[in-house]
């Protein structure tokens, strides 16, 4: 509901702006919004900074025993493992975006499921960065920020803290959907981590549903206004 209604402020302002100005032709702007690929979004884990022992798990699932609903971002304060998320949207087919659009804004809607600190902290800085991971499939070596080099990338402000917990963090991240654009990338694929100047560890659980009945309003979410 929040989701819809935040769409529906964009194109009655949009709608405004396009009337304003007389015999102006100022084109129209659309939005679409477009969700997460469950198949795709995933984690890495480190189990600590110097081990050469990383767990992928990719592919949001219910069969197995717990299920994989979630992704983490983040280092654990307890162990000191170290998670960074991944997650993927389609930029192609019908509610993507087309090739030729000019971006106006886009924003990436994620909802927090837990937050875990150390006892002296309050928030957690988390840096989105724009990847481009070949055949989608994530790899060992897509951890590394030297061997998967970001192409832009933002922080989420405010920090996340507990007050987060079941709720919706929006994030703007229109320079990296603008620069997927100039690219001409076919998926907007993100690397959701602990910002490098981070001075405690904090690690976040993003809620990655595949509940069709809730997963529109809980599962990672790009909105995208384009002309």
């Amino acid at each position: 509901m929040k989701r819809t209604f935040l769409a529906a402020i964009i194109i009655f302002i949009n709608l405004s702006l396009t009337g304003c100005g007389g015999g102006s032709s100022a084109p129209p702007t659309f939005v679409t919004q477009i969700l997460s690929d469950p198949v795709y979004d995933g984690d890495i884990l480190q189990t600590s900074p110097t081990s050469t022992v990383f767990t992928i798990t990719q592919g949001m699932t219910i069969s197995p025993s717990p299920p994989v609903q979630t992704v983490f971002a983040g280092i654990d304060p307890s162990s000191g493992a170290e998670s960074r998320a991944f997650l993927d949207f389609h930029l192609t087919g019908q509610g993507g975006v087309p090739g030729d659009a000019v971006i106006v804004s886009a924003t990436l809607d994620i909802v927090i499921n837990n937050v875990f600190l150390q006892p002296a902290a309050s928030t957690i800085p988390i840096r989105i960065e724009l990847v481009s991971i070949p055949g989608l499939t994530l790899v060992q070596d897509d951890f590394s920020r030297s061997s998967l080099q970001a192409i832009a990338s933002t922080t989420i402000d405010p920090p996340i803290s507990s007050a987060d917990i079941d709720g919706h963090v929006p994030v703007d991240v229109t320079s990296l959907m603008v620069r997927a654009q100039n690219l001409g990338l076919l998926d907007f694929q993100v690397r959701i981590l602990e910002d490098l100047s981070a001075t405690s560890p904090g690690l976040i659980e993003i809620k990655d549903t595949t509940d069709p009945t809730i997963r529109g309003a809980l599962a990672p979410l790009l909105q995208v206004t384009y002309m």
